[in-house]
């Protein structure tokens, strides 16, 4: 979908080298794993936790002119839907081509309903408005 996708924790290349060829649900990835071991990235981005050293689940989407478009942050335990942020990913390039629309939060793929003109007018009639009435 002509993205670029890196990940980045604190732990070394070897590690996720090591992760990769163990952990089956990694089996696959194809994407960069890039690694921060000094937390410089990480703190640039908010999800560095200075008393442990470790990283929290930081999800961010940055459009190619470098803007943070969407940005989820998770705690250790909880981890991160690949279908939300396909559908983030998604909406974002498609509200990018279609400036007077908005995507809701059940819009999933271009077809989908969405807001259009959205402003003060709309406020307490969103409903309203993706039934179609």
């Amino acid at each position: 979908m002509g993205a670029d996708i890196v990940t980045v924790s604190t732990d070394t290349q070897f590690v996720h080298l090591a992760w990769q060829k163990s952990e089956k649900e990694l089996a696959n990835v194809r994407y960069t794993m890039a690694a921060d071991p000094t937390g410089n990235v990480s703190r640039m981005f908010g999800v560095y936790n200075e008393g442990n050293g470790l990283d929290l689940r930081g999800t961010f989407l940055i459009n190619p002119e470098g803007t943070l478009l969407n940005m989820e942050m998770n705690f250790y335990n909880v981890g991160r839907n690949i279908d939300e942020l396909m559908r983030k990913f998604k909406a974002n390039i498609y509200v990018a081509k279609k400036t007077n629309e908005v995507c809701p939060s059940k819009w999933k793929d271009e077809g989908d309903k969405t807001l259009v003109n959205p402003g003060a007018k709309m406020v307490g009639k969103v409903h309203e408005a993706l039934q179609g009435a």
